[in-house]
């Protein structure tokens, strides 16, 4: 009995350690499948290192479609870790890339989540092994928008220069046609003239702003003084304030200053107390306000005129753009003005903040940096510091006497 009992026993521990026996084997036979598919899939050794670098949206793909690295900006696109390429398109260039030619192809696509922008971009996929696939993606949207803006500068100044380019021709064949009488080609000359100094002004403040749109910075920088800028701004308007029956009065802070362009600043400003005066009523007031706020020098336009409606107020930086065709026809306002302000403005790393009603008028606010006043030696300190070189002077000259 015992030793029937012990067969058993033993029986059934052998069968024990074979069933274990066999699960090690299977254990590691599925390990090693693991570890060779993990191996067969990972991502090319140095691959990860290059990505971090990138500063475009990159992924490496494989065979069967899933991202298995991405670069710190693929997330932008909607380019997630370890889940399918979203973009038809995008999923198109890598899979006709995988039979080991480079593909390139610009594309249109919508950026990820919830975002509805649609941006141009330029994708380039690379076969770098049988499994893997490089994605690169660039963003093109930025050389579109330039290259847009550069066509409608060219389509609206051609077309603005066209009015006074027509008037000249059409008053020149007038002048002609009455040669014989004086006070008609008085008339024509005078209205000639006019328009003259109009395409003149044109040309200057399309020169104007293209200069500043052009030059990534400015080219004379100093010390400038806000009460210069603001006189000289005030001064050189002051006929045209006469003539509209306009009165100009300053007030605020003094002694401020700016790093920057004088002539650029005098010009922006001066833009401003222009449209200011040609938007008031005989009778009314502009007025130029500065102060100093949280590290900002804060020069303020008001105006008591007619206003700009809210619709309108998103786009009177734009070029060439009225808020009121009629008014603009009459004062020759060409459109550039606050064009030319929002750009020299920002050329001085400031910004143009705009307050308007309807019949309550507007108030133009440019912020700068606010600079230290530059320090100015005294009389005295500058004999102190040519005393040496006098005397440095007059011992040479006494060695060389010698």
């Amino acid at each position: 009995m015992e030793s029937t009992q012990l067969a058993l026993l033993a029986l059934l521990l052998g069968a024990v350690i074979g069933v274990a026996a066999c699960l090690i084997v299977f254990a590691a036979i599925r390990a090693r499948e693991r570890a060779v598919r993990e191996a067969e899939g990972a991502v090319p050794p140095g691959m990860t290192a290059v990505l971090d670098a990138m500063d475009d949206p990159a992924a490496v793909v494989d065979a069967s479609g899933l991202v298995a690295a991405i670069s710190p900006t693929a997330p932008w696109l909607g380019i997630e870790k370890d889940a399918p390429l979203e973009h038809t398109g995008l999923r198109d260039l890598v899979r006709a890339a995988r039979s080991g030619a480079t593909e390139t192809a610009n594309l249109r696509l919508v950026r990820g989540g919830m975002s509805s922008d649609s941006r141009l971009v330029s994708g380039r996929a690379i076969r770098v092994n049988e499994r893997h696939t490089l994605l690169i993606v660039r963003d093109l949207s930025e050389q579109e928008r330039l290259e847009q803006m550069r066509h409608d500068f060219i389509a609206n100044t051609s077309h603005e220069l066209k009015t006074p380019v027509g008037a000249v021709t059409l008053l020149a064949e007038a002048i002609e046609l009455a040669a014989d009488d004086p006070a008609q080609v008085r008339a024509f000359t005078a209205r000639l003239s006019a328009e003259a100094d109009r395409l003149g002004r044109l040309t200057g403040r399309i020169m104007n702003l293209s200069r500043l749109q052009a030059a990534e910075e400015l080219t004379s920088v100093g010390d400038v003084a806000i009460d210069e800028v603001i006189t000289s701004a005030i001064e050189a308007h002051a006929v045209q304030a006469d003539s509209a029956g306009v009165d100009l009065a300053r007030g605020g802070d003094r002694g401020l200053y700016v790093r920057g362009d004088t002539q650029i600043l005098k010009e922006a400003i001066g833009n401003l107390i222009a449209n200011a005066i040609a938007y008031s009523p005989r009778g009314s007031r502009v007025g130029v306000g500065v102060r100093a706020a949280a590290g900002a020098v804060e020069i303020a336009v008001t105006d008591q005129g007619i206003g700009i409606a809210e619709a309108d107020q998103q786009r009177v930086f734009e070029r060439f753009y009225r808020a009121d065709q009629a008014r603009s026809r009459r004062t020759g306002g060409s459109g550039l003005g606050l064009s030319i302000v929002k750009h020299a403005v920002a050329r001085h790393g400031g910004e143009i903040k705009l307050w308007s009603q309807p019949d309550r008028g507007s108030t133009f606010t440019v912020r700068l940096p606010l600079s230290e006043a530059p320090v100015i030696d005294s009389p005295a300190k500058k004999r102190k510091k040519r005393k040496p070189e006098t005397a440095v002077v007059g011992a040479d000259a006494k060695e060389g006497s010698e």
